[in-house]
């Protein structure tokens, strides 16, 4: 090995923000996501499949670069990415290119907001060496150590910094003692919390802290979905003008990776969880908005009725029943009541279609019922959250489920209908790319299983298990289900993105999403299969990468284009892993359960 002297090259490339449009961020299936517990290393990295990819900074909705790169001879190598260690977010690339191979280490220095690399290259020729960085928008400082004359063997580090001289502080103080403060967060981390038997211990950990890190350091409880831009909310910038909607806070997934929390030991995140939700009320009626940024600037601005019901069901799971919280609550329990023809949503939680839901319908009636119960718990009087949730539990069939549809003579349930006719042949168009309208007695989702998951049927109601049936008819396939019938959102049949404003029509296929796996697993826990909820787990675990990121979507097994690591899968994992160690689901609250099923 090649003694180093320490040799810098300084790269700065700055980006005027004006041309942050003009760079298209890597593809979307990370390999890894890392950053340190320290608040002082307002920093994550992503790891793509040639060395890093996206760096945020200073918060997560800014990504800040689009990679940076080892290349030798001018020339990068594709990497294979595996944790370095299994709890701490420490990961480690083998590169091979033509005659070499690198391994490469990334951590965040905790105390400053800089990236770090440590490097081991050999060659069977002498190499040149070099760092290839692409910023996102503004600045950002990248300073090596690598040596500048060929070599056959060497190593050295290189730092990604953000702020005057941070680069170089973080080489100054070296890997080893920035790995060693690293790691030891993370384990202080998990040694706080418990652990389920029925995981599998690494892609559990690993779950875990990819939930803590998906959490802004700036705004405590602002937890994104995914640290990833998939297909055209990369480059196509009339349809995502900021780079796309996943690296911002989405009070649905927030709920998710909460409740996963919650189960897992971390109350705290919980409750800074609320906390923001409740921060994010819009004015004046208090209904959550669709997503925001990590600071709470609204992005899109539907309204998704679930979403509004989101605080109302975590508040429960963590027993928030002071007057401060319950005055916040009752804002958006009365904007329940009051929204037009409620429980009709303007989109219900698949983001492209409003209607008439048993999902978003579940989530409304259990929502109304934790409230009520907040309250009462204070002595207050609350009859009229109750009349409108018993009122809409006994609806929800008459609204959703079809007696005249093409898979069943039996009742079952649909993804929506659009007029609250589910008998009617009520045609819709899905988008997505799809080419034709569709009947909405055609179209069925798993998601009706929010029905029993949160309380609001029973497990053997007759209609129920009959849409179970339809459900693993139509959208079962390779052990996993689609969304809904010809669901658009994913890849063309060749596999090239997804896209809205084609030049000419494209037709697109959504594909299989882990995470209804882990929402089938908690409904079969409550059928009395748990053998088969067991297979559920394993079933998500087998998406993961080879560095422990669980995906969006897959296809013959593994992880496609779309979003990963995705938060909610994650979380899925990880409730339904404490989900079977109960013997019940750990999201279902008792109080909903108990009236309609007793």
């Amino acid at each position: 090995m090649k003694p180093l002297a320490l040799v810098v090259l300084l790269l700065i490339m700055s980006a005027p923000v004006a041309r942050a449009a003009e760079v298209v961020p890597l593809p979307a299936d990370k390999q890894a996501f890392g950053t340190a517990r320290s608040a002082a290393s307002p920093v994550w990295f992503t790891l793509g499949h040639q060395g890093l990819s996206e760096i945020f900074f200073p918060d997560l909705s800014t990504p800040a670069t689009r990679e940076t790169r080892l290349l030798v001879d001018g020339k990068p190598g594709q990497a294979h990415t595996e944790p370095a260690d299994d709890r701490s977010l420490t990961f480690r690339q083998h590169l091979r290119g033509d005659g070499w191979r690198a391994e490469i280490t990334y951590v965040t220095d905790p105390q400053r907001a800089a990236v770090l690399a440590d490097v081991t290259v050999t060659a069977q020729r002498p190499v040149r060496l070099s760092v290839e960085h692409v910023p996102m928008k503004g600045s950002s400082e990248v300073r090596t150590t690598l040596p500048t004359e060929p070599v056959r063997r060497a190593h050295g580090m290189f730092a990604v910094g953000f702020g005057e001289g941070v680069a170089q502080a973080a080489l100054d103080r070296g890997f080893r003692a920035s790995a060693k403060e690293y790691a030891r967060g993370w384990h202080t981390y998990l040694d706080a919390l418990k652990r389920p038997r029925s995981a599998d211990r690494r892609l559990y950990d690993m779950s875990v802290m990819v939930l803590a890190a998906t959490e802004d350091k700036t705004h405590p409880g602002a937890s994104i979905a995914s640290p990833s831009f998939p297909w055209a909310f990369g480059f196509d910038r009339e349809l995502a003008p900021e780079l796309g909607p996943y690296a911002l806070v989405w009070p649905r997934d927030l709920y998710h990776v909460s409740t996963a929390m919650i189960a897992a030991g971390d109350r705290g995140f919980a409750e800074r969880s609320l906390d923001f939700m409740l921060r994010e009320q819009q004015e004046p009626d208090g209904h959550l908005p669709q997503n925001t940024r990590v600071d709470g600037t609204p992005v899109w601005t539907k309204v998704q009725l679930d979403q509004t019901a989101a605080p109302l069901l975590l508040a429960w799971h963590l027993g928030r029943s002071d007057k401060s919280t319950t005055d916040a609550l009752r804002r958006s329990a009365d904007y329940l009541l009051s929204y037009p023809n409620s429980p009709f949503s303007e989109q219900e939680r698949w983001e492209n279609q409003d209607g008439y839901s048993p999902a978003t319908i579940a989530s409304v009636v259990a929502g109304l019922v934790c409230f009520a119960d907040l309250v009462q718990r204070n002595g207050e009087n609350a009859d009229k959250y109750l009349r409108a949730a018993d009122e809409w539990q006994r609806k929800v069939e008459g609204w959703t489920a079809t007696k005249t549809g093409p898979y069943s003579p039996k009742p079952y349930y649909l993804r929506l209908t659009k007029d609250g006719q589910p008998d009617q042949g009520t045609k819709y168009d899905l988008g997505d790319n799809n080419p034709t309208d569709i009947d909405q007695r055609a179209v069925v989702d798993p998601s009706f299983l929010e029905l029993v998951r949160l309380g609001v049927k029973r497990a053997d109601d007759p209609v129920i298990r009959n849409t179970v049936r339809v459900v693993d008819q139509q959208l079962k396939e390779q052990g996993y289900w689609h969304r809904f019938t010809q669901d658009g959102y994913g890849e063309t049949a060749d596999g090239r993105p997804w896209g809205i404003n084609w030049p000419t029509p494209t037709r697109t296929y959504g594909r299989l999403w882990p995470l209804l796996s882990g929402e089938r697993g908690e409904y079969e826990l409550l059928a009395g299969d748990k053998a088969g909820a067991a297979k559920r787990l394993r079933e998500i675990a087998a998406t993961a990468n080879s560095g422990l990121m669980l995906p969006e979507q897959v296809w013959n097994g593994r992880g496609t284009g779309s979003a990963t690591p995705l938060a909610w899968t994650h979380a899925q994992y990880v409730r339904l892993a404490w989900s079977l160690d109960a013997g019940r689901p750990v999201e279902r609250p008792a109080v909903v359960a108990n009236r309609y099923n007793s």
